[in-house]
């Protein structure tokens, strides 16, 4: 046994460091040194010429990098022998080292092709030492010397080689396992807000049903989608559209507790899974939180200058589903349902919602159909100078005739229009039709002006102008005679866009009135920022003069408030002789309401206006003198 260790000994032993000559061997070596370091050019050529004729084939600058490390160990080699010291190496492995590293990270060669130009030089650099030793007849202890010299420097360099090889592969693996996480990551995150994206949310909500299955345990799930966010994006860009995503992703991180998990559907859709609830801390606890997070504004922009306040929509759905899809389904339609509902609020689902959810899916899909079809018409109310009681316009009214479902009302459908955005276009095909039957009542001899609802939707997007300059070019209306008319809510929606593109509109000659006025939170300061031409009071507080006197209070002071600013007071709803006397008490302009005419259809309108001057009118001044 002792005699195989020592063979294996044997087998694996390296050179030793070479013992300290005798003086004659000594001289000898150094000039087997001065000599190799004269042929240093030779060892190159001669490395040069075996490598290039066999093995693999390498770009040019491989080879050039081989080349470097040829000359360098040569010349470190040669001075070794030559006597100058082992130390005289350490510039050489430095060099050698760090192309080593550069081959290894680049996998311009492979280990095995370096290993044998490496051996190659090594044979090359014993034939020039044993053709030198021949010629400068050197001891055999020198020359012996030597090779065992250049042999330890051979295995030397190609410890370090192998040393920069091994530590690119543990970089390259660690390197490919960092990637793999990555793709894992981004597999099943969102990447722009980092949240488990519907992948995981999916794979999260089927181990979450499975364990409530198991415990009895209550389950939700809660659908979050922001509202109006799409006029964001339109009006401020896709920038702070992201940018909004991320901070509302922080803040809803922050309100929902440890054990429940928020994730990102896409667009501006979120969703919590929450399981292990109470009655103190169930869905709809959560939900309010999330909504309350909401109510502070975000401040956004490199410079943080703009100020922006959103809500959102929040659809629950508890209890065991057959599967996740089936849980975040049916909290999709309760999100809808809050929606349908006004939005900013949460509601729950129960099993009625998707039978209403379908009938909203068919009225969409009418709806999308309803333009091409010809299937909308426009109404008209007329509108009276309350001061002399002769009509002074009409405003224009749309309404559906669907061929099952029969005269389809505003209410029904308008609300749909401006959710899924189809508004834009049916609100152009009112202007254009609106302004062409004006002309040509206007043509016809009657000079009445006319008045078109225009939607926040619409108002959001500089379009608005195009649509209305295309409408008075292609009917031939002049722009005093059409009125565009704002809600007070749709106006204070984005103050800063809105002032420009009244302005523009307002430079075509178009006239501007304020809807509903009184029930949205315009101030006196921002009725004089905006191009206003005239309030339409809202005909809840035209309705109030009737139960108290503080309606009438009310009234004279939004007329009085007109006045102020210049601007024409429009009284809506005027459904009594009583309310009509009041408003002409108080000098106010003018009015629109069933005591004067329901909407009409263009016969029943022109109709209208010829009856009036002959049999209405003169009873109507008549019975307010």
């Amino acid at each position: 046994m002792p005699s195989q260790r020592a063979a294996q000994a044997n087998a694996v032993r390296m050179p030793a460091p070479p013992s300290p000559p005798p003086e004659r061997a000594s001289d000898d070596l150094c000039r087997l040194g001065e000599a190799l370091k004269a042929r240093a050019a030779d060892v190159l050529s001669q490395t040069v010429a075996r490598t290039v004729t066999s093995g693999e084939t390498v770009e040019a600058l491989v080879q050039d990098s081989f080349e470097r490390i040829c000359r360098g160990s040569t010349l470190a080699v040669a001075r070794w022998i030559a006597g100058e010291g082992l130390e005289v190496t350490v510039d050489a492995a430095h060099e050698t080292s760090t192309i080593f590293g550069e081959l290894a990270a680049h996998r311009a060669a492979s280990l095995n092709e370096v290993t044998r130009r490496s051996m190659m030089w090594r044979n090359v650099m014993a034939e020039v030492l044993c053709e030198s030793a021949a010629r400068l007849q050197t001891s055999a202890d020198a020359l012996s010397q030597a090779l065992n010299m250049l042999q330890l420097s051979l295995e030397f360099s190609l410890l370090r080689m192998c040393e920069c090889f091994e530590a690119e592969r543990r970089r390259t693996d660690e390197e490919l396992a960092r990637r793999e996480e990555e793709l894992a990551f981004h597999a099943t995150h969102d990447a722009l807000t980092g949240l488990p994206n519907r992948t995981l949310i999916l794979d999260r909500v089927e181990q979450m049903l499975a364990r409530a299955a198991r415990s009895k345990t209550p389950v939700a799930a809660l659908f979050i989608d922001l509202d109006n966010f799409k006029s964001i994006n339109d009006t401020l860009g896709h920038g702070v559209g992201d940018e909004l995503l991320r901070a509302v992703a922080a803040r809803l991180q922050g309100v929902v507790r440890h054990a429940d998990a928020l994730g990102r559907l896409g667009g501006d859709e979120f969703v919590v899974i929450s399981e292990e609830l109470t009655l103190a801390a169930g869905p709809e606890l959560i939900a309010e939180r999330m909504l309350e997070a909401l109510k502070h504004p975000f401040n956004l922009g490199p410079d943080q200058e703009t100020r922006l306040t959103v809500t959102a929509s929040v659809g629950i759905a508890a209890g065991e589903r057959a599967s996740a899809e089936e849980l975040l389904r049916d909290a999709d339609i309760a999100m809808y349902r809050a929606k349908w509902d006004g939005k900013n609020r949460f509601t729950v689902f129960d099993t009625d919602m998707q039978d209403k959810m379908q009938n909203r899916m068919e009225l969409e899909m009418d709806l999308r159909e309803a333009l091409a079809q010809d299937q909308y018409h426009l109404v008209y109310q007329p509108t009276f100078g309350l001061g002399d009681m002769r009509p002074n316009g009409v405003e224009a009214l749309i309404r559906w005739q669907h061929p099952s479902r029969g005269l389809v009302q505003p209410d029904a459908f308008i609300p749909l229009l401006e959710e899924t955005g189809l508004i834009v276009e049916v609100g152009a095909w009112v202007l254009d039709e609106a302004c062409r039957q004006c002309a040509t009542w206007r043509a016809g001899g009657y000079p009445i002006d006319i008045a078109v609802n225009v939607s926040g939707r619409q108002l959001d997007s500089d379009r608005l102008i195009a649509d209305i300059e295309g409408a008075l070019s292609t009917s031939g209306l002049a722009a005093c005679a059409l009125t565009i008319e704002i809600t007070e809510t749709t106006l204070m929606r984005n103050t800063e866009e809105t002032a420009r593109r009244l302005a523009e509109i307002k430079q075509l000659g178009v006239r501007i009135a304020i809807d509903d006025f009184g029930t949205g939170y315009s101030s006196l300061a921002h009725l004089q920022r905006f191009p206003v031409d005239a309030l339409k009071i809202d005909r809840s507080f035209i309705a109030g003069m009737r139960e108290n006197k503080e309606g009438e209070t009310l009234i004279h002071t939004l007329v009085q408030l007109g006045k102020a600013l210049s601007i024409e007071t429009f009284a809506e709803g005027i459904e009594e002789q009583q309310e009509l006397s009041i408003l002409r008490d108080e000098n106010c302009d003018s009015g629109q309401g069933y005591l004067f005419a329901r909407p009409l259809d263009v016969a029943a309108t022109e109709a209208f206006f010829a009856k009036w001057r002959e049999d209405v009118a003169p009873a109507v001044a008549q019975q307010i003198r």
